[in-house]
């Protein structure tokens, strides 16, 4: 049975098979999230697998690579999300973003993964409650997989600042 669960702290922590870069749509190293994947993965390792990408990326698009140095995962899905300081109605692409995500879970024959909240950060465009909207992106392709795959998945959404904890724990879009 699958299973969406919240969880406050960074998704770089999380033990499954696959963590959730909150990817840049040239696959290089940033801030964040994604700084702190390449660095723990070995920026070099990580590095040379992104250049094997015809980039840059469309939003809402997702690759995968191994975890290399990660030994709490098997794999890194590089999911690229808007950035809604360009783009402020895009939340497609977000939608999407974890939506292909969760399909290259399935295809690679994985069951569990871990999400930060993608476009929520330097992404977020100063939006008002990103991170709830970013979260209820994430709900919809959840549910959306759950309803055309048979396929049995453990999703973590990991919120990272207290803030944005409290945001998504008070916000009741789980029940």
């Amino acid at each position: 049975m699958s299973k969406l669960i919240i969880k406050h702290g960074s998704c770089v922590d999380m033990e499954v098979d696959v963590i959730v870069n909150a990817a840049n749509k040239y696959l290089v190293s940033g801030g964040g999230v994604c700084g702190e994947i390449f660095r723990r993965a070995g920026y070099i390792e990580l590095n040379n697998a992104c250049k094997g990408f015809k980039t840059p990326l469309k939003d809402g698009s997702a690759v995968i690579t191994p975890s290399f140095n990660i030994n709490t995962c098997k794999y890194i899905i590089h999911a690229v999300g808007p950035d809604f300081n360009t783009t402020p109605d895009a939340f497609d692409s977000l939608y999407l973003a974890y939506y292909n995500s969760l399909i290259l879970l399935k295809d690679n024959n994985l069951h569990s993964i871990s999400f930060p909240l993608i476009s929520s950060g330097i992404y977020g465009g100063g939006i008002n409650n990103i991170d709830i909207l970013s979260c209820e992106e994430l709900i919809k392709a959840y549910e959306s997989f759950n309803k055309s795959y048979d396929y049995d998945i453990i999703v973590y959404l990991c919120a990272y600042s207290e803030k944005e904890y409290n945001d998504i724990r008070k916000y009741d879009i789980l029940n």
